[in-house]
C-alpha cells in the first residue's frame, strides 16, 4: 500500500463512474454523478500511480445522521486492507466534523456477503428493512 495515494473529495464524475461500473454494472447519468458529488459531505478515494482503484463517500445532515455510500474497490486491489482504510478514513471524518460528546448514528447498507467486512468496525444488522424505489424523473 505505500505507492497508494489517498485523496479527500477530489473524486471525478468521470472517475466515479468508472469504479461503479467495476462492481456494479452500468453506472448512473453524468449529470446525477456530478450533481451527487456537489451534495457529497466527504469523499475519500485511492490511486495507484494515478488510477483510481477505490473510493467511498459520506452523506449525511453533519448533527444526528451520517450514511456511509458507494464504497468500492477494484476486483484486483481487494484483500489489500483498502476497503478498512476507506471505512477508518470515513469515520476518522464523523469524529472530527460530529458534536463533540454525543452519539452520531452512521448507517450503511451492504450485500450479505460484505456484512462481516462491516462488523469488524462496530456495525451491527437491527430489526428495520431496507425499502427501496426507483422514482423515474421526465
Amino acid at each position: 500500500m505505500n505507492d497508494l495515494t489517498i485523496k479527500y473529495n477530489e473524486l471525478t464524475a468521470e472517475e466515479f463512474i468508472l469504479l461503479w461500473e467495476t462492481v456494479w454494472g452500468e453506472g448512473p447519468s453524468f449529470e446525477q454523478t456530478e450533481l451527487a458529488l456537489r451534495h457529497t459531505l466527504f469523499r475519500v478515494s485511492v490511486y495507484d500511480k494515478g488510477k483510481v482503484v477505490a473510493m467511498a463517500r459520506m452523506i449525511g445532515d453533519m448533527g444526528l445522521d451520517y450514511y456511509i455510500k458507494d464504497v468500492v474497490v477494484r476486483p484486483e486491489y481487494q484483500k489489500r486492507g483498502i476497503g478498512r482504510l476507506l471505512i477508518n478514513e470515513l469515520l476518522k471524518f464523523i469524529r472530527e466534523n460530529g458534536v463533540s460528546g454525543t452519539d452520531i448514528f452512521v448507517e450503511l447498507c451492504a450485500v450479505p456477503d460484505k456484512i462481516p467486512f462491516y462488523e469488524k468496525f462496530g456495525f451491527d444488522a437491527n430489526e428495520a428493512q431496507r425499502l427501496k424505489m426507483m422514482c423515474r424523473v421526465d
